[in-house]
């Protein structure tokens, strides 16, 4: 049977149509997600794998926001989930989670996010679907990675537009709410060592950590992304940016966000510094002491 023009035009043109349906919803993840059991005495592997799959599945494939995404702009990033304790259908775990974005003009991927959630908690059985429901807290599993989906979505916003990921956050803070009321740790308003997911969000929605988002937009997008063209005037930036944190830690001393800043940051740093254009190395290592004195073994590696 051979095609008319017309209905040969018309199939083309429906084929396009679908194909900019599919580039159209693409999702916002491109995560690789592992899951390890080796502390674990578990003769079968394969739930855990299993588990692996299904994260995978849904990080990547769930739509998070409103924003029409491309391919390449989906934002890469890395969950590692370590199961230390396994009953049943109960695991504790700890998630590490990592994220990177591209840098204007260069081949290289700069770090934004890297922190390990030791309190992660949950309950799964084999081949159960994960579905995210912003209205309602059915899982601690779902709930966790939903919540640090928004984080690393909201800081990757806030290296591109200036408090671009407040909506994110507050999507992730949403979260929190609805978790509160369960059982599961790592959602209080308080802990011992004041780094749970509320505040973390609590912090990154607060105008007294402020100077950290200003700092997290000038560092990238004023600093990192302007080296390619003038590379000293994008190192006076991002040295200008680390500045910030001075005069957030005399606000609050010790301030969680400053630990998850450098813990991404701190080995780039060195990087940048030690080599090309010179900037002032004695008041630069005076304010990362400053700031940041857990890396100080870091910041003494800054040469010429």
């Amino acid at each position: 049977m051979r095609l008319t023009n017309a209905f040969r035009n018309n199939i083309l043109c429906g084929l396009i149509c679908l194909g900019s349906v599919f580039c159209a919803t693409a999702q916002e993840l491109n995560c690789t997600v592992t899951v390890n059991s080796d502390q674990v005495s578990q003769t079968n592997q394969q739930i855990f794998r299993t588990l692996e799959r299904s994260l995978t599945e849904f990080v990547n494939k769930t739509q998070w926001t409103n924003r029409v995404y491309k391919e390449n702009e989906r934002l890469n990033c890395r969950m590692f989930i370590t199961v230390t304790n396994f009953d049943s259908n109960r695991f504790e775990a700890t998630i590490q989670l990592q994220s990177s974005r591209p840098v204007f003009n260069a081949s290289y991927e700069t770090p934004v996010f890297n922190y390990k959630d030791d309190q992660f908690n949950f309950e799964y059985i084999e081949f159960q679907p994960l579905v995210f429901n912003e209205n309602n807290f059915n899982s601690n599993l779902v709930g966790v990675v939903a919540y640090y989906a928004y984080i690393m979505l909201g800081l990757d916003a806030d290296t591109f537009q200036l408090e671009g990921g407040t909506e994110l956050y507050k999507r992730a803070q949403a979260i929190v709410t609805q978790a509160q009321g369960s059982s599961f740790p790592g959602w209080g308003q308080t802990a011992s060592d004041n780094r749970t997911r509320f505040q973390l969000v609590d912090n990154l929605l607060s105008n007294t950590f402020r100077e950290y988002r200003i700092a997290l937009y000038n560092y990238h997008r004023k600093g990192l992304d302007i080296m390619s063209d003038n590379n000293s005037t994008g190192k006076q930036v991002i040295a200008g940016s680390l500045r910030l944190f001075e005069t957030l830690i005399q606000r609050r001393p010790n301030a969680f966000l400053i630990q998850t800043f450098f813990d991404a940051k701190a080995e780039e740093i060195q990087n940048i510094f030690s080599d090309g254009p010179k900037v002032d190395i004695v008041q630069l290592k005076e304010t990362l002491n400053k700031v940041a004195p857990f890396y100080a073994s870091t910041w003494n590696q800054i040469t010429y």
